[in-house]
């Protein structure tokens, strides 16, 4: 501990909870205070202002009391281990309140919000409340022992400020880097789109237009094993979902994997070198890349179809590079739009898929 420090019990140096005797002394049931639910608080967030407002006789039976400069704090999974905190600041008449599930710090003489939030808002302070949460799956709670008995260093009041400070000037600059490097990506982004419609737009005279079903080995999707998720297996053959599956290359988070019998009942989707992948229901309709061999062998599921040209006529990176272009990729949304209860492109509107390549 530094010289100057001191390490406390946050019970010891917030009062936690603040009773809502202090509204109804305060405030007749008409007035109207500010009204925060969980899902406004904010993640990465310093300060949180409550746009909706509700009658203190509305709301003080079932909600948790605050005021401003209070550092609210989410004591139920999963928002306590994302971060959702903030200290509360322009509410109406200074008074808010807000979901039962928000635990109410307010600070003491010798503590400031601003400290406190940085000091809640740490990721081993998540991992430990995390580790020692109880109840039912699903709605597990931080417990009353690690939300007040938990230690805080206390620097002088003069030393947070400028704790803060630092913090607030490196949090400003992540921000700024983060702005920056977004705008880069969808800068490099256009223009990745533009060099490709520049490409698919400027046909030459020896290009052909084909269907998919005549320049392509195979086209098809799979299945899902019995069991669903439950049959999955911790390691064995790749199963390939739609999540696995972008516009930006193959992602290998939450990738499944099947065993030799269930891979067997899938045998007719085996995946091959440089097959394309092109995802043909739900949300991520038209999403497509090309399989890494790398994580071969594999087959894919129904939500997947698999697109295996006769390479000695279409390239497939070619036709990747085509189906991820602006004007392809319009056409493959507007085909799943078309769907009768969901996002879908049928193997039928897949075969006659029109694609133009140099011949």
């Amino acid at each position: 501990m530094r010289e100057g420090w001191e390490e406390e019990k946050l019970k010891a140096v917030c009062q936690i909870k603040p009773s809502k005797k202090e509204l109804s002394e305060n405030f007749d049931d008409v007035v109207m205070v500010s009204f925060l639910p969980m899902k406004d608080l904010g993640i990465d967030q310093k300060y949180t202002k409550a746009e909706q407002e509700i009658s203190v006789g509305a709301g003080k039976g079932s909600y948790t009391y605050f005021q401003d400069d209070d550092v609210l704090l989410a004591k139920i999974t999963p928002c306590f281990e994302n971060g959702k905190l903030g200290i509360a600041k322009g509410l109406i008449n200074g008074v808010g309140l807000g979901s039962s599930e928000f635990i109410i710090y307010r600070p003491k003489e010798n503590l400031t919000s601003e400290y406190l939030f940085y000091f809640l808002n740490q990721e081993s302070f998540r991992k430990t409340g995390a580790s020692m949460m109880t109840g039912a799956v699903g709605h597990k709670r931080i417990p009353k022992e690690f939300y007040q008995e938990h230690l805080i260093p206390i620097p002088p009041l003069e030393e947070q400020q400028q704790i803060v400070a630092l913090l607030d000037r490196t949090f400003a600059a992540i921000d700024q880097a983060k702005e920056k490097l977004e705008r880069n990506l969808h800068n490099a982004e256009e223009l990745f789109q533009s060099k490709l419609e520049a490409v698919f737009s400027q046909r030459g005279e020896d290009w052909e237009e084909s269907s998919l079903i005549d320049i392509s080995s195979k086209i098809g999707s799979g299945a899902t094993p019995r069991g669903g998720q439950k049959a999955y297996k911790s390691e064995g053959i790749s199963l390939i979902r739609s999540l696995n599956v972008y516009d930006e290359g193959f992602s290998l988070k939450k990738l499944a994997f099947i065993d030799d019998e269930q891979a067997q009942k899938l045998s007719n989707v085996e995946i091959e070198e440089e097959d394309v992948l092109l995802n043909i229901t739900g949300a991520s309709v038209a999403r497509c890349c090309v399989v890494p061999s790398d994580i071969l062998p594999a087959r894919v599921n129904q939500h997947v179809t698999i697109i295996r040209t006769h390479k000695n006529t279409l390239s497939p990176h070619f036709l990747y590079y085509s189906l991820i272009s602006q004007s392809k990729k319009k056409l493959l949304l507007g085909i799943g739009e078309q769907g009768s209860t969901r996002q879908a492109i049928t193997k039928k509107q897949v075969e006659s898929f029109l694609i133009e390549y140099p011949s």
